[in-house]
């Protein structure tokens, strides 16, 4: 009964957090605007820069990717105030994985239907590329150091985040694997949570995809 309270407790709060849009937020906040009405129509750091420029881009994607921290941190808090965290440990469960991906994918579900803007909100880069911060740092920055020097040369965002999104769950189970983590304990359900957060990434830019097909994205810098 408690354990099931605690979940709850977790993603109504984590959902929450999540809804805080930062692009909504900075652009209704400071330019007395609905970035939404705006371009692609998306509450995302690509459409900030384009209509407001760097500086409200580079708030709204540390925003986005610090709440999810906070969501996060938060949860373990909640977690660990009750007996559900021994519970998970004793159970030989990954607990500290199971909390963050938990956290991790209800902010992020909150980013794309915020429900204090109406449910329209971001595609949750941002945000889930937090969570894959806090969840494997080794493999985030593995994706960052690889990814962000090609959007330079591809232009095209969504394909960058896809891709990075793609790559996660592998990166994920390799960094396992190097450390020698046990297969069924940590590296299996490891890397589902990995794929369940790029699943959710993936889902955000179907709009995106059919773009690709169409032959019609939009290229990094464009207006």
């Amino acid at each position: 009964m408690i354990a099931g309270l605690v979940c709850i407790a977790v993603a109504i709060l984590s959902y929450l957090l999540g809804s805080l849009n930062f692009g909504v937020i900075l652009s209704k906040g400071i330019e007395k605007d609905d970035i939404r009405e705006h371009g692609s129509g998306n509450a995302g750091t690509t459409n900030m820069l384009r209509n407001y420029g760097k500086k409200l881009a580079i708030f709204t994607i540390l925003g986005d990717m610090i709440k999810v921290a906070i969501a996060i941190g938060l949860s373990f808090l909640i977690v660990k105030l009750t007996n559900v965290y021994d519970l998970m440990s004793e159970a030989n469960v990954d607990a500290d994985m199971l909390i963050k991906s938990f956290s991790g994918f209800f902010c992020v579900l909150g980013h794309i239907f915020p429900c204090f803007f109406k449910f329209k909100g971001g595609k949750g880069v941002a945000t889930a590329f937090g969570a894959m911060l806090v969840l494997n740092w080794i493999a985030f920055c593995t994706i960052l150091i690889g990814l962000v020097p090609m959007l330079f040369v591809i232009r095209i965002v969504s394909a960058i985040s896809l891709c990075g999104a793609a790559l996660y769950p592998v990166l994920t189970a390799l960094v396992l694997w190097l450390e020698n983590a046990d297969f069924v304990t940590k590296i299996l359900p490891d890397t589902i949570c990995a794929l369940v957060l790029s699943a959710l990434t993936f889902y955000a830019h179907r709009e995106n995809i059919a773009r690709f097909r169409n032959g019609t994205e939009n290229f990094f810098g464009e207006k």
